[in-house]
């Protein structure tokens, strides 16, 4: 049984349509599953591992690499504020300690509601808006100790929700693009190819053993 809920399992399986090789969309699918749960649940992973034929062991050790991926609970909302070079000038680790006030969480922690957790972050490419903060990954662009406290304010009442969904949801606009041709014309394609790679190996393969004899 899958622990996916039905949509979300749906694109799974579109998205591993779109490669030749499963493995290939494992991190598509580590997004999917992020936002499934909010994080990389244990049976998140599982299912990317299923979908990808590899293991979770594997499947962790790629979600590891990345900024993006959570594999602990947590917030509704991610707030990330730069203290990279210009944003350290324009006050940036003045703002993370104002947040984590703001917030009532160290840095790297997660509000007692649950709802924030707070993260200092490498250069978020908006440095003429230093320094940048990000929530959910959305520019939020509160610059002040002021606007900070305003945008928390409208992130718990709501206010915010058109502009930031809660945390893993990348886009909230399905994807219309993806493979346009017959299922059985890409099959047929992909088995020329293998046979085209098949007998190139045996070509040279049987041009070493000639080589050999002489």
């Amino acid at each position: 049984m899958s622990h996916f809920r039905t949509d979300i399992r749906q694109r799974a399986e579109e998205l591993v349509a779109l490669y030749p090789r499963k493995r290939s969309a494992m991190l598509p699918l580590l997004h999917l599953a992020q936002e499934h749960d909010g994080y990389l649940s244990d049976e998140g992973i599982a299912e990317v591992a299923a979908l990808t034929d590899t293991t979770p062991a594997d499947v962790r050790g790629t979600a590891s690499f990345y900024d993006m991926f959570h594999l602990e609970p947590v917030g509704q909302y991610v707030v990330g504020v730069c203290t990279n070079i210009a944003c350290l000038l324009a006050g940036g680790e003045e703002l993370l300690e104002h947040a984590s006030r703001t917030l009532d969480c160290a840095v790297g922690a997660t509000s007692s509601d649950e709802m924030f957790t707070l993260e200092e972050t490498e250069c978020l490419a908006d440095c003429n808006l230093a320094p940048c903060v990000q929530v959910n990954h959305r520019y939020v662009r509160t610059t002040t100790p002021a606007s900070f406290d305003a945008m928390i304010a409208d992130l718990r009442d709501g206010r915010l929700d058109h502009e930031v969904p809660s945390h893993g949801t990348l886009i909230r606009v399905k994807r219309q693009g993806g493979l346009r041709v017959a299922k059985d014309e890409i099959a047929a394609e992909r088995a020329q190819a293998l046979a085209a790679r098949t007998a190139r190996a045996d070509a040279a393969a049987a041009a070493a053993a000639a080589q050999e004899k002489k």
